[in-house]
């Protein structure tokens, strides 16, 4: 005979828990009509976690039917200290039922009672009936309905982690307490949460020691007059009729006059197109390629027909002219610079080969094929390299699966090809997870016909996907976007990764003793500031020295303690000696850590390179992002950051390293496109822009009237506008009142109309089309552009605003690296390009080409689009990358 279960959820809980749990992601869960989603989407992660463990044949979830109840009559107080509930979270209530409705799950809710009274009234009504109850909630309250029958799932952190109460957990927890002692419990210490007060001056420990003497609170009332005189007795007699009302608040009802029986709740499963239905509304792609995956039996049990290689069919494969050859190489690791190739996969035309040997890669057959045919891959970038360290010339790629989804949507750029394929409803290949395990993406399968299948798999979704997603590049326009300047940028940076740029390991391990020197004379002024030693790097013992040893104002106290971020620091400056010289250990300590010692521990032992990776399908504007290890964020502002490049060196004798980069290429691209005659005329004259600009906000006839104050406020304010600053933002990036900054931007406005015009049009272009562009079409969409929520909605404005400028200024200067990777090879030139850094082009070049490329480069540069305004490219070299500076 099945086992009788039955799940209740509090509704309203754990749908509070599902909100703030992605709360700091609220942006990113948002659908196609602006709705937020991530507490829709948090509660369904949770139902499907609970359904899978609990398997239940009975499930409910109650919600609350108001704010006014039976409690708000006998307390008028009752949950009146709540905030108001976040407009993002409320929007998505009424959503909740469609969910529900596709898992063939009743909700419930009954007027002037909680959703705590219907789940207690339904317990009781389980237990006596013969099941066995598992409720989930967010809300300890509930503890009480904890029997041996009924187990009570409290939500901790989000609502992934669970702590179970069964009373011998309560017995545990409170010092051997009943789960009806609870209700006592809560009488006397009174709830926050819930706002009633209980009796003044009880607190936990104080209740517990009551009720393990006198049982519950009518015994402690029947005792009370025999106690000894005390505060506490005092207490208790003066707070009598509160202790009693407030039992009586705490108390969950168990005979709720529901309108539905146990038999009501039977579950009878999901309703496939009911959630489908959902999944789209919310635009819940992952959900949809779940759902498509697991009904589809071609995706879990489909098995491709292939051929396994040996030595002597790799030497003797070929593949007819104009094939259509998909290839995937597996690797066990992300950074695929130190990774090893562990299996590939090649698909030609309707023949599948695979093998777990990368050396066969070298053999004739696959080597000829891999160098002289047209490949469609997966990752371009990574294939190269990878390729490239089994000795074998990537040398055309034609469809890079990965950048084509890139380009077609920002948000789409998985390293994972099953889950990047789930996004364009294809689901004949699984995910790694799937196949391999959760957390094992790396820990490949010792059995053979399973890993070959997945690599079988994976060629057959590149090779499916190329024609409908070419056809999406050319609906967008945005085919020159990726066969002029993504798919060859690709193997442009690969080449440059795979040169490396050296790293003088005297310079930073000279640098590294300095610094701990320096870092200990911080510590030891620092501990005579504060009178004592501790941890300079525990937030909690920070906070102590600062707020009650030397209690200094802007105290803010979390739940581990006192803030000591960044923002509380410079609030502080000026107030103690010891905020500047904390401010200055955590400087040097991150540049210790993050550069020298993080440059040291990655440079290769024998040529003593690094090999960054520059992420090309990361940010939304198109930028790339320079990971393992991070060369664009080298702090320059500070003097120690921009010593740190005195480590970067040419690697052979007798050369030097070369930079260039775009003055002001922001503002340029802005000038162009915004029109505006004004700044396009400045431009075009040579003129300082931010001297030009400090004339017109400070209302000056000349610019030898502009100090260097002047400019740096004038620049602040160029750069601001490009991002779309606030008067309040301007007021605090320059040290100046709100009211003047807003007369900046005013006068700023009035002096380049052309571009407050530009501004407004670009917000108009994003909510009629749902997204902008930039001057060679890369989109981004932009979810939030019509939000209720005004900080959404004015993030998305902004956003609007940036993005062509910032998009199009990233853009120009990956022609500019393709164009120059070109003309290098023309000019049979020994100079390598080794690095992007934002708008700047590092090299390394012998002596002699030095004069050369002074010349070349920036003409290169300079010519990679043409604008309305003339882009300007500064040039230095040195023999470090200091020293280009």
């Amino acid at each position: 005979m099945t086992e009788k279960k039955l799940l209740l959820i509090d509704g309203n809980s754990v749908a509070f828990r599902a909100f703030y749990a992605l709360y700091s992601s609220v942006e990113r869960f948002t659908n196609h009509e602006g709705l937020h989603t991530n507490a829709l989407y948090g509660f369904k992660t949770m139902l499907d976690a609970v359904l899978k463990e609990e398997k239940p044949t009975n499930v409910l979830v109650a919600f609350d039917a108001g704010k006014k109840t039976f409690r708000t009559e006998k307390f008028q107080d009752y949950k009146g200290n709540r905030n108001k509930t976040p407009s993002e979270l409320t929007e998505q209530f009424p959503y909740f039922k469609n969910l529900l409705a596709g898992y063939g799950i009743k909700s419930y809710k009954l007027l002037n009672y909680e959703a705590d009274d219907i789940i207690g009234t339904l317990a009781k009504e389980a237990e006596q009936l013969g099941y066995t109850t598992t409720i989930v909630t967010g809300d300890r309250d509930l503890t009480q309905l904890t029997t041996p029958q009924t187990t009570v799932a409290v939500t901790i952190k989000g609502v992934s982690e669970i702590e179970k109460y069964t009373p011998e957990h309560v017995a545990e927890k409170f010092a051997g307490l009943t789960p009806k002692q609870i209700i006592d419990m809560k009488a006397l210490v009174g709830d926050n949460s819930d706002n009633y007060p209980g009796v003044t001056k009880v607190g936990e420990k104080t209740a517990i020691k009551l009720l393990q003497q006198y049982d519950s609170v009518e015994g402690i009332y029947e005792q009370v007059d025999s106690m000894k005189k005390s505060k506490l007795k005092e207490n208790l007699i003066n707070d009598k009729e509160t202790a009693f009302l407030c039992k009586d608040l705490a108390r969950i009802r168990q005979d709720a006059p529901l309108e539905l029986k146990i038999e009501d709740t039977k579950w009878l499963g999901e309703d496939t197109e009911k959630l489908r239905t959902f999944y789209m509304e919310m635009d819940f792609k992952r959900f949809l390629g779940q759902m498509a995956a697991k009904d589809s039996i071609d995706a879990e049990q489909s098995v491709i027909e292939y051929s396994i290689l040996d030595a002597k069919s790799a030497a003797e494969l070929k593949a007819p002219k104009n094939a259509e050859i998909s290839f995937y190489l597996e690797m066990a690791g992300e950074n695929y610079h130190s990774a090893a190739s562990v299996g590939f996969a090649l698909k030609i035309n309707q023949k599948y080969y695979v093998s777990r040997d990368c050396k066969l890669l070298k053999q004739q057959g696959v080597r000829c094929i891999l160098e002289s045919q047209k490949i469609d891959v997966f990752d371009g970038k990574r294939t190269f390299v990878g390729l490239k360290k089994n000795e074998v010339a990537l040398k055309n790629v034609d469809f890079d699966l990965l950048l084509v989804s890139y380009l077609l949507n920002t948000s789409e750029n998985s390293n994972d090809l099953g889950n990047l394929v789930h996004l364009h409803d294809y689901y004949e290949v699984q995910t790694d997870e799937a196949v391999y395990g959760k957390g094992a993406k790396f820990a490949f399968p010792t059995d053979d016909e399973v890993f070959f299948n997945h690599l079988a798999h994976k060629v057959k979704a590149i090779s499916d996907l190329k024609k409908p997603l070419y056809d999406k590049l050319i609906q967008n326009k945005q085919e020159m976007l990726y066969f002029e300047i993504e798919r060859p940028l690709s193997l442009v940076l690969a080449e440059m990764e795979s040169t490396g740029i050296k790293i003088d390991l005297d310079c930073l391990q000279s640098m590294q003793s300095k610094f701990k020197e320096r870092l200990t004379q911080i510590e030891q002024q620092i501990y005579q500031e504060a009178g004592k030693e501790f941890n300079i790097n525990s937030p909690k013992q920070l906070g102590i020295v600062l707020f009650e040893d030397l209690q200094l104002p802007f105290a803010k106290k979390t739940k581990t303690g006192y803030s000591t971020s960044a923002k509380v620091l410079e609030k502080l400056q000026g107030y103690a000696p010891i905020i500047d010289n904390i401010l200055q250990y955590r400087q040097l300590a991150k540049l210790q850590s993050t550069y020298i010692e993080g440059l040291l521990r990655v440079a290769d032992k024998k040529d003593h390179k690094v090999h960054t990776r520059y992420l090309q399908t990361l940010t939304a504007t198109g930028r790339l992002s320079s990971v393992d290890p991070n060369l664009q964020n080298i702090p320059v502002r500070l003097e120690e950051g921009r010593k740190i490049r005195q480590a970067f060196i040419a690697s052979k004798p007798g050369w030097e390293i070369f930079s260039s980069d775009y003055s002001q290429i922001e503002l340029r691209v802005l000038a162009h496109i915004s029109g505006d005659e004004n700044m396009q005329s400045a431009f075009k004259q040579g003129a300082d822009i931010h001297a030009k600009t400090a004339m017109n906000i400070f209302n000056l006839d000349d610019a030898s009237q502009v100090t260097s104050n002047m400019r740096r406020q004038a620049k602040a304010v160029n750069f601001g506008i490009v991002y779309g600053i606030s008067d309040f933002g301007l007021a605090r990036n320059i040290g100046i009142s709100n009211k003047k900054a807003k007369e900046f931007i005013e006068t700023y406005f009035k002096s380049f109309p052309g571009v407050k015009e530009y501004m407004e049009k670009s917000v108009e272009t994003a909510k009629r089309l749902g997204y902008v562009e930039t001057l060679f079409h890369r989109r981004r969409y932009l979810p939030d552009i019509k939000a209720k929520n005004f900080n959404l909605r004015s993030f998305a404005e902004r956003t609007a605003m940036n993005t062509p400028i910032q998009g199009s200024a990233a853009d120009i200067i990956k022609v500019a690296m393709i164009n120059m990777q070109t003309m290098l090879k023309k000019e049979n030139l020994e100079t390598k390009m080794l690095l992007q850094v934002h708008d700047e082009l590092i090299f390394e070049a012998p002596t002699d080409e030095i004069a050369y490329l002074e010349k070349m480069v920036p003409q290169v540069m300079d010519s990679a689009v043409k604008l309305n305004v003339p882009l300007k490219v500064e040039s230095k070299h040195g023999a470090t990358w200091f020293d280009t500076k």
